[in-house]
């Protein structure tokens, strides 16, 4: 039979199999939340009449008696005739409601808050949810000025204020800071005086970027506490608001602690399945590095880092299917068209190479083998592999063909990643984000529905329709906050940039750009930032201005990857034309990623200034597909400027140098 069970977060109630038990009046309900409140005690029937009566009636403990019949017939229906009570039970002096523990709500609410406190963030948080949501209103709701129950009362509403707390802290650590801003807000609009939750509330807002919000939030608690308390804020507050102020990265800790548990629970998990051969340990720890990596602070190095040593440890152990699956269940959505780490992105493609060569032919395999062959082409980004290419278009067709709107997004993306061979395929790229959004919206994928935008941001932005791009960069951005996917910022914000580049604000542009380059600096994503922000300058220096490339030029900049396409403009500019066109005739085509445009651009400005028609040529050939686009804006994050004005200018270039 199943058990009844107890409500009494709100108004008192019995159930069984969750249909509500008839329990009489309101005598008996307060006499069966007296018994609750005793938990599992005795309670003698002297004290109940003193309880339920101010003026206790001569037939008081005849009328308890009926009380407790009522009762146990309500809670036991089924309990044979004169069989002892084992719920409601006669025990001594009185009576003792014996219901066992996960029966009443406020018990099991009581645990649940107890628990967390030993479990990692995640966990912790959902727990904590569910621990709240058991509560319907006021505890004992309706025996609120009853002397008996108020003690309770006071325990349990004090116990919920700190589990709202506590979850808010919780999701902090987990790095969801944006999840606990409308809570905490609710929560300090009934309880102004606690001082934790003013902390916790603008210790999320500064984590959400939120700087400004968070120093009135703590304006407004030294307000609110002055005026209702009298009091100053306490050392927690006052510490916060200087370290906020000072933008201490020590408010940071905690999120990067998160990020370290999580990697801690992965690394232990891996650790366990090299000692013990646990092959599902070694998938759930994939899982634990694809959560990793969206974390921030330095995750994605992380997780990339530790992807390897997983891979190899499913390679050593001979199962071709269990390294499919290792190598595809690493389904982190990718915006950027070049590697972090090509050596590391080599290796992983060259083993999904192999896993797959070793993969059985049965249709039952195909969700692997699509899997693999997303990876290939995610793994080989910018390499303009024909292999790479061929592996997007099969991993797409495998997953048109297959019930899994997860897998369809995964190979959508390494469709994405296999979209540039040459300029002007920002119509492309834009059709290709509008399905991302559609199926992941349809199907709650909401990593990949942020992607979607990210790559509609871009492709609007290549085709100059700024507005539709600001669109899905605010869509991107609440999507971001709601989930806390700090990363996206990152792009949100450079296309921000790109946007006053490309609408004449060049200083404003400059002062974004270098704030792009300085949110960079640590999570780990060295593929976009190598050489980001001299060549967005660069780029920003040379719109409008085709022969200003000597002027433009930091010849000490670091350019990291883009090097080779800048080396002819530092040849001119030290040692002037013909050294320019020895470099330029040198000069190999630009990766196959989402900056070629803007590179051809400064190549043109080179080829420009030092009168060099066959790489005018090659640039105008090269940049003419992309005619009525803005040159490099497909990337995001910067700009040279309309194209048509650079093919111009190539034109123009083309006849000065052929002369009369």
């Amino acid at each position: 039979m199943d058990q009844v069970g107890f409500g009494v977060l709100g108004p008192v109630v019995a159930e069984h199999a969750g249909v509500p038990l008839a329990v009489k009046g309101p005598r008996h309900r307060a006499l069966l939340a007296r018994l609750i409140v005793a938990r599992r005690r005795v309670v003698p029937v002297a004290r109940l009449v003193a309880d339920l009566w101010d003026e206790p009636p001569p037939t008081a403990l005849g009328t308890v008696r009926t009380f407790v019949g009522d009762l146990r017939r309500a809670l036991e229906p089924d309990r044979p005739f004169r069989a002892p009570a084992r719920l409601l039970v006669t025990e001594g002096p009185g009576y003792a409601l014996r219901a066992r523990a996960e029966t009443v709500d406020a018990w099991r609410f009581e645990t649940a808050v107890e628990s967390a406190v030993q479990q990692e963030p995640v966990r912790a948080a959902r727990g904590l949810h569910e621990a709240l949501e058991l509560w319907r209103g006021p505890a004992y709701a309706e025996f609120a000025d009853e002397d008996w129950c108020g003690a309770e009362r006071a325990r349990l509403a004090e116990l919920r204020l700190r589990a709202v707390e506590q979850r808010a802290e919780a999701l902090l650590a987990g790095g969801r800071a944006a999840e606990a801003v409308p809570d905490l807000d609710a929560h300090l609009t009934g309880h102004p005086w606690r001082e934790e939750g003013w902390r916790l509330l603008a210790l999320a807002l500064y984590r959400t970027g939120r700087q400004g919000d968070a120093l009135a939030v703590l304006r407004r608690a030294r307000a609110t506490l002055a005026d209702q308390l009298g009091l100053d804020p306490g050392p927690a507050l006052r510490r916060l608001e200087a370290g906020i102020l000072a933008q201490d990265p020590a408010l940071d800790a905690e999120r990067e602690a998160a990020a370290a548990r999580v990697w801690s629970r992965a690394a232990a998990a891996y650790d366990r399945t090299v000692a013990a051969g646990a092959r599902a340990r070694l998938e759930s720890t994939v899982g634990l590095l694809r959560t990793l990596a969206v974390t921030g602070s330095g995750g994605l190095a992380a997780a990339r880092e530790h992807r390897l040593a997983a891979i190899t440890a499913a390679e050593e152990s001979g199962d071709p299917e269990l390294t499919a699956r290792v190598i595809g269940a690493y389904d982190v959505p990718a915006i950027w068209t070049r590697s972090d780490d090509p050596a590391a992105a080599r290796q992983v493609a060259d083993a999904a190479e192999r896993a797959l060569a070793r993969l059985p032919s049965a249709p039952a395999q195909d969700a692997a083998r699509c899997r693999l062959l997303a990876t290939i082409a995610l793994e080989s980004r910018g390499t303009r592999s024909a292999r790479a290419a061929r592996a997007a278009t099969d991993a797409e067709q495998l997953a048109r063909g297959l019930d899994d709107p997860a897998l369809l997004a995964f190979a959508l993306n390494g469709v994405f990643m296999q979209s540039c061979p040459r300029t002007g395929l920002a119509p492309r790229r834009d059709a290709l984000g509008t399905e991302l959004i559609a199926l992941a919206a349809r199907h709650g994928l909401v990593t990949y529905e942020v992607l979607g935008h990210l790559i509609r941001v871009q492709a609007r932005a290549g085709l100059a329709d700024l507005t539709t791009a600001d669109v899905h960069a605010e869509a991107a951005d609440r999507l971001a906050d709601r989930h806390e996917l700090p990363l996206v910022r990152v792009f949100t914000d450079g296309y921000r940039a790109l946007r006053l580049a490309a609408t004449g604000y060049p200083d404003r542009a400059e002062a974004a750009y270098r704030e792009v380059d300085r949110m960079l600096d640590g999570p780990g994503m060295p593929g976009v930032r190598a050489g980001l922000l001299p060549l967005a300058l660069l780029c920003l220096r040379i719109a409008g201005r085709p022969y200003g490339i000597r002027a433009a030029l930091e010849p000490a900049a670091g350019w990291g990857p883009y090097l080779p396409w800048i080396r002819p403009a530092l040849a001119l500019a030290a040692d002037g034309a013909g050294a320019a066109r020895d470099a330029l005739r040198e000069l190999p085509e630009p990766p196959a990623d989402l900056v070629q445009e803007a590179l051809w651009c400064v190549v043109a400005a080179t080829a420009l200034a030092a009168g060099d028609r066959p790489a005018l040529r090659r640039c105008h050939q090269r940049l003419r597909p992309a005619a009525g686009q803005l040159a490099g804006a497909g990337s995001g994050l910067l700009t040279a400027g309309p194209v048509d004005d650079w093919l111009t200018a190539i034109g123009e270039g083309l006849r000065r140098a052929a002369g009369p």
